[in-house]
């Protein structure tokens, strides 16, 4: 897997907006059949956790979220199997990493200066794919700004979408290293 940059990643962003409503139907339904579990956490419980603070910025995350499976099945192919286990896994490590870099949880600050640094280091030495972050972040702002109810969202909701790019650059990761 490599960064998606420039023109592959503008032509991957334009394919994910593009698709016509039968299609998008047909990747969700495959997606839900072929990766249960990361499809409840994509489109169920992570937009729940956004719709806690704004039901519009849930919204937006859940079409994002779905723009990001476009991108990369358009970039790298089908999404490639994972099991549950596979998932909670993910899920662990990047909620630890996450706790370190938030200053108000109580944690160790051994613990927590590690987890910083393992967090940098595995996003330093990962394909990460940063312009497609940026563009995501864009598009969360630009959305937000239409209406101030939605602005105390903005972190929370980027947050979360670092965290899908995170997992589906993990999961073509993972199977390209095997």
């Amino acid at each position: 897997m490599h960064e998606l940059i420039g023109k592959e990643l503008y032509e991957a962003i334009e394919y994910a907006r593009n698709i016509d409503e039968e299609t998008g139907r047909s990747i969700m339904e495959n997606f839900q059949v072929e990766q249960p579990a990361l499809a409840q956490t994509l489109f169920s419980i992570f937009p729940s956790l956004i719709a806690q603070k704004n039901q519009d910025m849930a919204n937006m995350f859940m079409e994002l979220s779905f723009d990001t499976l476009c991108v990369y099945q358009h970039a790298f192919g089908d999404v490639p199997p994972q099991s549950e286990e596979w998932l909670e896994r993910q899920m662990s490590l990047l909620d630890a990493e996450f706790q370190a870099l938030i200053p108000d949880q109580q944690m160790d600050d051994k613990i927590r200066a590690k987890l910083s640094n393992r967090f940098s280091e595995r996003a330093f030495n990962e394909v990460t794919q940063m312009k497609l972050i940026e563009v995501m972040n864009e598009s969360i702002d630009d959305y937000a700004s239409e209406n101030t109810s939605r602005v105390a969202s903005i972190k929370f909701t980027q947050t979360m979408i670092f965290t899908v790019i995170r997992l589906f650059s993990n999961l073509y990761a993972q199977t390209t290293n095997q």
